[in-house]
Protein backbone atom coordinates (compact mmCIF):
# COMPACT_ATOMS: atom_id res chain seq x y z
CA UNK A 1 0.00 0.00 0.00
CA UNK A 2 1.76 3.16 -1.33
CA UNK A 3 2.12 6.15 1.56
CA UNK A 4 -0.15 8.96 0.88
CA UNK A 5 1.76 12.53 0.26
CA UNK A 6 1.23 13.94 3.95
CA UNK A 7 2.92 10.83 4.68
CA UNK A 8 5.80 10.76 2.00
CA UNK A 9 6.41 14.47 3.82
CA UNK A 10 6.76 13.01 7.24
CA UNK A 11 9.03 10.59 6.31
CA UNK A 12 11.21 12.90 4.45
CA UNK A 13 11.10 15.35 7.52
CA UNK A 14 12.17 12.73 9.74
CA UNK A 15 15.31 11.03 7.86
CA UNK A 16 16.58 14.76 7.20
CA UNK A 17 16.00 15.19 11.08
CA UNK A 18 17.96 11.99 11.73
CA UNK A 19 20.54 12.53 9.21
CA UNK A 20 20.83 16.13 10.82
CA UNK A 21 21.08 14.56 14.45
CA UNK A 22 23.13 11.31 13.42
CA UNK A 23 25.05 11.13 10.25
CA UNK A 24 26.34 8.09 10.98
CA UNK A 25 23.51 5.94 11.84
CA UNK A 26 21.51 7.66 8.77
CA UNK A 27 24.22 6.56 6.15
CA UNK A 28 24.54 3.17 8.18
CA UNK A 29 20.37 2.63 7.82
CA UNK A 30 20.80 3.98 4.11
CA UNK A 31 23.53 1.69 3.17
CA UNK A 32 22.29 -1.60 5.13
CA UNK A 33 22.53 -1.92 9.05
CA UNK A 34 24.31 -5.05 9.23
CA UNK A 35 27.09 -7.18 6.92
CA UNK A 36 26.01 -9.17 4.06
CA UNK A 37 25.22 -13.14 5.52
CA UNK A 38 25.47 -16.11 3.93
CA UNK A 39 22.33 -17.88 4.84
CA UNK A 40 23.65 -21.25 3.74
CA UNK A 41 26.95 -21.29 5.11
CA UNK A 42 25.18 -20.03 8.53
CA UNK A 43 22.26 -22.79 8.54
CA UNK A 44 25.42 -25.52 7.93
CA UNK A 45 27.43 -24.33 10.83
CA UNK A 46 24.06 -23.83 13.08
CA UNK A 47 23.35 -28.03 11.87
CA UNK A 48 26.71 -28.74 12.95
CA UNK A 49 26.51 -27.12 16.00
CA UNK A 50 23.58 -29.05 16.88
CA UNK A 51 24.78 -32.55 15.67
CA UNK A 52 27.97 -31.40 18.32
CA UNK A 53 25.29 -30.49 21.20
CA UNK A 54 24.24 -34.00 20.22
CA UNK A 55 27.06 -35.65 19.82
CA UNK A 56 28.55 -33.95 23.14
CA UNK A 57 25.79 -35.15 25.15
CA UNK A 58 25.90 -38.58 24.08
CA UNK A 59 29.25 -39.07 24.84
CA UNK A 60 28.21 -37.50 28.86
CA UNK A 61 25.53 -40.11 28.84
CA UNK A 62 27.24 -43.58 27.57
CA UNK A 63 30.58 -42.11 29.17
CA UNK A 64 32.09 -43.00 26.25
CA UNK A 65 35.19 -39.65 26.06
CA UNK A 66 35.74 -39.76 22.59
CA UNK A 67 32.10 -38.86 21.60
CA UNK A 68 32.36 -36.21 23.94
CA UNK A 69 35.59 -34.65 22.14
CA UNK A 70 33.99 -35.57 18.71
CA UNK A 71 30.81 -33.21 20.11
CA UNK A 72 33.15 -30.69 20.85
CA UNK A 73 34.85 -30.38 17.89
CA UNK A 74 31.83 -30.12 16.12
CA UNK A 75 30.18 -27.74 18.66
CA UNK A 76 33.34 -25.63 17.68
CA UNK A 77 33.55 -26.49 14.12
CA UNK A 78 30.06 -24.71 13.72
CA UNK A 79 30.55 -21.45 15.29
CA UNK A 80 33.68 -20.61 13.24
CA UNK A 81 31.90 -21.53 10.34
CA UNK A 82 28.72 -19.37 11.46
CA UNK A 83 30.84 -17.12 11.75
CA UNK A 84 32.75 -17.47 9.03
CA UNK A 85 29.15 -16.97 7.03
CA UNK A 86 28.92 -13.49 8.55
CA UNK A 87 32.14 -12.02 7.67
CA UNK A 88 32.10 -14.17 3.90
CA UNK A 89 31.32 -11.61 0.79
CA UNK A 90 27.93 -12.64 -0.51
CA UNK A 91 27.19 -12.81 -4.15
CA UNK A 92 24.78 -10.08 -5.45
CA UNK A 93 21.50 -11.14 -8.25
CA UNK A 94 24.20 -9.34 -10.84
CA UNK A 95 27.51 -11.82 -10.42
CA UNK A 96 29.46 -8.45 -8.31
CA UNK A 97 30.62 -9.67 -4.63
CA UNK A 98 29.38 -7.32 -1.38
CA UNK A 99 31.73 -6.99 0.94
CA UNK A 100 31.85 -6.88 4.43
CA UNK A 101 32.62 -3.44 4.98
CA UNK A 102 35.47 -4.17 6.93
CA UNK A 103 38.18 -3.63 4.52
CA UNK A 104 36.46 -0.18 3.83
CA UNK A 105 36.89 0.95 7.22
CA UNK A 106 40.44 -0.36 7.61
CA UNK A 107 41.62 2.31 4.65
CA UNK A 108 42.07 5.33 6.23
CA UNK A 109 41.62 8.71 5.03
CA UNK A 110 44.97 10.04 6.44
CA UNK A 111 43.13 12.77 7.91
CA UNK A 112 43.49 14.63 11.58
CA UNK A 113 43.08 12.04 14.15
CA UNK A 114 39.85 13.09 14.74
CA UNK A 115 38.41 12.16 11.85
CA UNK A 116 38.74 8.25 12.58
CA UNK A 117 36.00 6.50 13.88
CA UNK A 118 37.91 3.44 16.13
CA UNK A 119 38.50 3.19 19.85
CA UNK A 120 41.96 3.61 20.19
CA UNK A 121 41.13 7.16 17.68
CA UNK A 122 39.11 8.19 20.52
CA UNK A 123 40.96 7.08 23.44
CA UNK A 124 43.99 8.75 21.85
CA UNK A 125 42.29 12.19 21.18
CA UNK A 126 41.10 12.04 25.12
CA UNK A 127 44.27 11.94 26.22
CA UNK A 128 46.11 14.93 24.29
CA UNK A 129 42.85 16.52 25.61
CA UNK A 130 43.42 15.12 28.86
CA UNK A 131 47.22 16.16 28.66
CA UNK A 132 46.94 19.43 27.48
CA UNK A 133 44.34 20.79 30.06
CA UNK A 134 41.03 20.48 28.18
CA UNK A 135 39.82 18.12 30.03
CA UNK A 136 37.37 15.05 27.98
Amino acid sequence: MPLSEHEQRLLEQMERALHAEDPRLASAMRNGAGRPIDGRKAFLGGLAFIAGIVALIGGVVTSLVILGVVGFLLMLGGVLIVIAAMRAPVATPDGGRVTSGAASKSQGTGGSPKSGHGFMDRMEERWRNRRDGEGY
